[in-house]
């Protein structure tokens, strides 16, 4: 029997635990590593040397998905299974940018993630199907990489000064990009248009 070894990265330990004890109901599944936080995922992925990676999306130190690309680069043989609570289209384009090999809601039944694994680790993409279409309808980011950035900051809680010395622009060429973000989105002000990028997942 061929095993699969697994990294797991999930930052609520209850949650970890469980994920962990489900896997392991499977014979043909071993998690050998698991961690907290999304910094942590290449450095273990490189000492456990993983099969496959299921990955929390939403992480901190890094996020799933900027954790996710930077092990394809470092770990190319290990493939990658994202979980979220989000199923948003955006951020499964995100997801397949990254080039990750499967995107799994958490609600799904539990008995898909133990299938998922083995699929992923066969070289299939797994992705519901459901949230396929609606990113295959969903409307492309109108923003440029720039101005996804700026976004990004102000998300965080930036100002536009922040925002200037970070990117190494003038404040008023920050204005202008959160001007005109404002004004590609159709949003009411700055905060409206941070709702609708995060909504679509255009924005981590």
């Amino acid at each position: 029997m061929l095993l699969i070894k697994i990294l797991l990265a999930e930052d609520v330990h209850m949650v970890r635990g469980a994920l962990i004890a489900l896997l392991e109901l499977e014979q043909d599944l071993q998690v050998v590593a698991s961690v907290a936080r999304g910094d942590l995922i290449v450095p273990s992925a490189l000492e456990a040397r993983p099969d496959v990676a299921v990955i929390d999306i939403d992480l901190p130190g890094v996020d799933g998905l900027t954790a996710a690309a930077e092990l394809h680069r470092r770990v190319p043989e290990c493939r990658t299974l994202i979980l979220t609570s989000l199923g948003r289209p955006g951020t499964l384009r995100r997801a397949m940018a990254a080039r990750v090999s499967g995107f799994l809601l958490k609600d799904s039944p539990p008995n898909r993630l133990a299938q998922a694994v083995r699929s992923v680790a066969a070289g299939q993409r797994v992705i519901d199907p459901e949230l396929a279409l609606s990113a295959w309808e969903a409307p492309d980011n109108p923003l440029s990489p720039r101005e996804t950035q700026v976004l990004r900051l102000a998300a965080r809680g930036a100002d536009a000064v922040e925002i200037a010395d970070h990117l190494y622009l003038t404040q008023g060429t920050v204005r202008n990009y959160l001007t005109a973000i404002v004004d590609k989105l159709q949003a009411r002000n700055r905060i409206d248009a941070i709702r609708i990028a995060e909504e679509a997942g255009w924005i981590p």
